[in-house]
C-alpha cells in the first residue's frame, strides 16, 4: 500500500440493499439524492458512490433516465468525484447493470471482484409496517439470491466502462479470493494501476467484520499489488464507523453512507449522509490525517477528471 497521506473520503448515499420503510432519512427521490450528496460533498467527501432509484416507489433503478434525473445537478453543484455502481442489484441484468455508466461516462465506477451470497434478508425482522409492495418480499428473498459477477462478466464490465470510456474502477473485494482475481486480470493488463481496492465486510456471504480481517486484506493486497494500489474499507452496519477508523489507522481511506448504515450511533439513526462524513471526519482529523479534497483524490487515483464524463 502506498505510504498514508491524506484520506479519501467516499459517500454513498442511498445503495440498493435499503428500502424506504428502514429510515424516512434515506434519500430515493431525485431531488433527494441530489441533496444528500451534494451535502455529503460539502461536508468532505471527496467521492460520490452513486445508485439510481424510481422515485414512484423508491425501488433499486438502473435506469439511465433516474441517474440523469440528479447527476447533473450533482456535478454543477459540487466538485466531487462522481462513482457509478455497475453492482446495482442482484435482481438486475449485467446489461441493465451497466446502463448506467455507459450514459454517465463517469470518473469512476465499482466492480464487484466475483459473485457471493448477499444476505440482507435479516433486516426485515427490524421493520414495523411496510410502505410499498415490492420491499418485503425483496428484503427477504436476499437470502435466496446470488450477487454475480463471474470472470466473463467482470471482463466485460473492464472492456466496455474502463477500456472504452475511459472510467477507472473502485474494485469492490467482499473477500480475500477477490483480490487474487484482481491480480488476475491485472497480470493481464486489462486494467493498469493504481487500483482503487474498497474492501467490504460484514456482508453475510462476504468477509467477516472483525479487524484481524481487515489487517490480513491489507497484508495479501500489499503481497500482490505492493505500492501500485490504495486501499479503502468500510463495514455494513453496526461496525461501520470502528472500521473505517481501522482502515485509517491501517494508512488507508475510508467509506460511509446510508447504503452501508442507516445508523449514526447505536440505535440512533443517522439523519443525513452528511452526518455520517462529518463524524468520520472528525475521527480522522483528531487521528491527524487530513482529508483529501477531490481534486486530490482524482491525482491518487490517476483520474481522467470531471470535464471528461458524459453529464
Amino acid at each position: 500500500m502506498r505510504k498514508p497521506g491524506k484520506v479519501i473520503i467516499t459517500c454513498a448515499p442511498t445503495g440498493s440493499i435499503h428500502t424506504p420503510s428502514m429510515s424516512p432519512h434515506l434519500p430515493v427521490t431525485p431531488d433527494e439524492i441530489a441533496e444528500a450528496a451534494i451535502g455529503a460533498a460539502e461536508a468532505g467527501a471527496a467521492i460520490l458512490h452513486l445508485h439510481a432509484r424510481d422515485p414512484i416507489d423508491g425501488s433499486p433503478s438502473p435506469a439511465a433516465e433516474h441517474f440523469m434525473a440528479f447527476l447533473p445537478r450533482i456535478k454543477q453543484s459540487t466538485g466531487a468525484v462522481i462513482n457509478i455502481s455497475t453492482g446495482g442489484s442482484a435482481t438486475m441484468s449485467l446489461d441493465a447493470r451497466l446502463e448506467g455508466a455507459k450514459a454517465a461516462r463517469p470518473e469512476l465506477a465499482s466492480l464487484n471482484m466475483g459473485p457471493l451470497i448477499f444476505d440482507f434478508s435479516g433486516a426485515a425482522a427490524r421493520v414495523q409496517q411496510w410502505q410499498h409492495p415490492w420491499e418485503r418480499p425483496y428484503v427477504e428473498g436476499a437470502r435466496d439470491r446470488i450477487m454475480y459477477n463471474d470472470n466473463g462478466y467482470i471482463e466485460r464490465i473492464m472492456r466496455e466502462v474502463g477500456q472504452d470510456l475511459g472510467t477507472r474502477f473502485e474494485f469492490e473485494c467482499y473477500d480475500i479470493g477477490h483480490l487474487y482475481t484482481l491480480a488476475h486480470f491485472a497480470d493481464r493488463k486489462l486494467i493498469e494501476p493504481p487500483f482503487l481496492i474498497q474492501g467490504v465486510f460484514g456482508i453475510l456471504g462476504g468477509i467477516g467484520a472483525d479487524p484481524r480481517n481487515l489487517s490480513h486484506m491489507v497484508t495479501i493486497a500489499d503481497s500482490l499489488f505492493g505500492e501500485d494500489y490504495v486501499f479503502s474499507a468500510f463495514a455494513a452496519g453496526k461496525n461501520q464507523m470502528a472500521f473505517c477508523t481501522q482502515s485509517a489507522l491501517l494508512g488507508g481511506n475510508v467509506r460511509v453512507g446510508l447504503e452501508d448504515s442507516l445508523y449514526i450511533g447505536a440505535g440512533e439513526l443517522a439523519r443525513s449522509n452528511a452526518d455520517q462524513v462529518r463524524k468520520i471526519r472528525t475521527i480522522l482529523e483528531e487521528l491527524g490525517r487530513p482529508v483529501a479534497t477531490p481534486d486530490e483524490a482524482r491525482a491518487m487515483l490517476g483520474l481522467k477528471g470531471g470535464d471528461q464524463v458524459g453529464f
